[in-house]
This record gives C-alpha cells, structure tokens and sequence, in this order.
C-alpha cells in the first residue's frame, strides 16, 4: 500500500505534504489501483483508501476519475518517447541506435511493467482522449527514428516514417509478447535477438551519398 502522508504532527493530524509530493503519491495509488481492477472497476475511494486520504483531498488535485487515469498517462507516454529519443542521441553507431530503440521498450516493460500494462493494455482504448495519448507515443517513438533515417539514409520522409512504424511496431509488440509470456527469454537475449532482426533489415539501406539499388530504391514500387 502507498504510504499516506508521513509522519503524524504532535496532535495527531497528519503532516501536510508539499502539493507535488502529494500528487506524485495520489498517481501511485491510482496506478496500483487501475492496474490491479482495470479503470472501470476502479473507484475514487479506492485510490483515495490506497493513498491514505480522504476523498476531498483526492478531489483537490483531480477533478475526477478520468483526469486522474489521463494525467498517469501523460507521465508514463512522455517517459517512452523520452527513453526513444535518448537511444536516437546516445550515438552515431546506427546499430546501436536500433539496439538502443529496443531497449527501450523492454527496459520500460520491465522495470514499469505496471505502468506499460496501463499504456498498451487499458480496457479505456475507445475513450478519444485515452486513444490519443497512445497514439502520441507511437507518433512520438516513430517521429524519433524518422528523423534519424532520413539524416542517414536520404529517404524520403515518407519511406522513412515506414521504416520507423515497422521498428518501433516490432519493438511494442515483442515487448508485449515478453511480459506476457512471463519472461521467459532473459531479457538481454531478447533485446538482442530483436535487434538482430531489426538491423538485419534497416543495415540494407545505404548512408545517404551511397548509391541507392534494389526495389527499395528511391522512386520504385515496392
């Protein structure tokens, strides 16, 4: 259970927590509580028991239900494009940068499995602002790769975009897949073996100024 709010003050009442350190302890209650009975089954007294407050201070930094579940999303979307984005600048080495976007997936599914159940698995998929911030980190991840293959491959931004949904599709899914089926494959052997698969295909495509063959060339059918 996620610790209420500190240490009691000499009367009895409950220490006062800093509105941030509040809000970061609310989002962890809820979390355990969406992920434990999904968001429907979900109510603003369970998360306001789990954190240890009461219902009006819940209401003080969320107005309701839906804005508490949007507001984890936001943390936990911007954390993935955040951990993509840093493999993409980690290196100039494309086959670690396609190593580095794998890693980030899986890291994040395993360390915040909770979390990454709540992105990618949310019984909320229909609601348009839910669905909207999933497809923000898809458009986040793949926005990341795309930039980097256009720099060094001289695609169009359109073929590149491919390229990238195709990496970044590959990774969530095999991620998915991992978590799902209990871990089974150590995780750097997994990471690895996607990342093989992966660069196998990406490694085809020449550094832009290098002459452009085959049915991917620039112009053709594919």
């Amino acid at each position: 259970m996620v610790a209420a709010s500190g240490d009691a003050q000499p009367d009895g009442r409950p220490t006062r927590l800093p509105r941030s350190a509040r809000r970061k302890q609310l989002l962890a209650a809820a979390q355990e509580v969406f992920v434990a009975q999904g968001y429907h089954a979900a109510a603003m007294d369970d998360i306001a028991e789990r954190a240890g407050v009461s219902k009006p201070v819940l209401y003080q930094h969320f107005p309701g239900k839906l804005e508490l579940y949007l507001a984890l999303l936001d943390k936990h979307c911007d954390a993935i494009v955040a951990h993509v984005q840093a493999a993409m600048e980690a290196t100039s080495d494309n086959k670690e940068r396609v190593r580095g976007a794998v890693e980030a997936y899986f890291d994040f599914v395993d360390h915040e499995s909770e979390a990454f159940r709540l992105v990618f698995e949310s019984d909320l998929r229909n609601e348009p602002a839910v669905r909207e911030r999933v497809e923000r980190v898809e458009r986040g991840c793949i926005a990341a790769i795309t930039d980097t293959i256009i720099s060094d491959t001289g695609v169009s931004k359109s073929r590149a975009e491919l390229l990238a949904s195709g990496l970044v599709g590959a990774a969530e899914t095999a991620a998915q897949f991992w978590l799902a089926g209990g871990r089974q494959v150590p995780k750097s052997e997994a990471e690895a073996l996607l990342a093989a698969l992966s660069w196998r295909g990406i490694a085809s495509f020449p550094l832009q100024g290098e002459p452009q063959e085959g049915a991917w060339a620039e112009g053709e059918p594919v």
